[in-house]
């Protein structure tokens, strides 16, 4: 399936900026839609095309194929990926690698490590820490081949990310596509990088953020913006009616409050590994909660104290790797 066209002619991914990213001016109805929000949209948009494409240009056939399984066209499971399918921040496992490579600095790595552990511990995003980000990734993105990006995603994932998948989330994602059913993964991760995990995993694919690319090249530009909190909403709604499929019908697993309005959008909402406020939400709508983290030491520590300290854990040995091979 090719990539959808937009107005220009152009694909999913190139010459964007100009068209999908209008300025505060435009918006003159004052109950109207904000910026972030087109943006979210934009971002969801783009999302579905890349996962569709990048599903197709993969050109293999699911499980469900290889065991027969009959079709069931309109229901789909749903993944968010941090903490959910891995224990873990995605983007801090890559980013290790990454700086391994000497592709990102160590003070980059150390940047995202405390990003993602302010995040944790807090539950909310701070927009200047997502712009910070945002920034750091594309600039390490910019000039540099799609190719490039999904073959250091495939070495990563072997590497660092493959013993880190929840076997709890993973039987349950494996229980969807025994039924007949797709599952995709959902995450801000760079969408290349969520596909490398999708399909490791034996998944139909992965609805991520989408970063501009001509000729195969990123231009350093996003197309709307990161892939989370609305964005991934707009995202699925956006696969589904290209894949047909009945939301109702559908299931959606996620550890964060930020993925409420994921969560809320299907027929079923399970949190998986949730955070204090996720937990608590789901309990008062009656969504299944299941939670995979074992010998933690929830009296004395407390879930957010233990995911600071593997955080923090995490960066400080690949800071100590990266120094030892300065040193020799």
């Amino acid at each position: 399936m090719p990539a959808r066209s937009l107005p220009n002619g152009t694909g999913f991914g190139s010459g964007l900026a100009g068209i999908i990213l209008p300025g505060r001016r435009q918006f003159r109805n004052p109950l109207g839609p904000s910026e972030a929000e087109v943006r979210a949209n934009v971002a969801g948009e783009a999302s579905a095309d890349a996962a569709l494409a990048l599903h197709v240009a993969s050109g293999e056939e699911t499980e469900l194929v290889e065991h027969d399984v009959p079709l069931d066209l309109t229901a789909a499971a749903f993944f968010d990926v941090d903490n959910t399918m891995v224990q873990g921040a995605s983007i801090i496992h890559f980013a290790r690698g990454l700086a391994a490579r000497k592709y990102l600095k160590t003070s980059d790595l150390v940047d995202f490590a405390w990003k993602q552990i302010k995040f944790r511990v807090t539950g909310k995003e701070s927009s200047d820490d997502v712009a910070s980000g945002r920034e750091k990734a594309l600039s390490f993105v910019s000039g540099r081949s799609t190719a490039e990006l999904a073959r250091l995603g495939e070495e990563i994932y072997d590497e660092v990310i493959a013993d880190k998948i929840w076997p709890g989330t993973r039987a349950l994602a494996q229980m969807h596509l025994d039924a007949g059913q797709q599952v995709w993964l959902v995450t801000a991760t760079p969408v290349e990088l969520a596909q490398v995990i999708a399909k490791r995993l034996g998944l139909t694919g992965a609805l991520g953020t989408v970063a501009e690319s001509e000729d195969g090249m990123f231009t350093g530009r996003l197309v709307g913006d990161i892939l989370h909190g609305l964005g991934k909403a707009h995202a699925v709604r956006a696969l589904a009616v290209r894949e047909g499929l009945n939301l109702k019908r559908c299931t959606a697993y996620s550890d964060s409050h930020n993925d409420v309005p994921m969560l809320s959008l299907v027929g079923t909402a399970v949190a998986i590994n949730p955070d204090t406020d996720l937990r608590e939400l789901a309990k008062n709508r009656g969504w299944e909660i299941r939670d995979f983290r074992t010998g933690r030491k929830a009296a004395k520590i407390g879930v957010p104290t233990a995911l600071l300290l593997g955080a923090a854990g995490g960066a400080l040995a690949a800071i100590v790797a990266r120094r030892r091979e300065q040193a020799t």
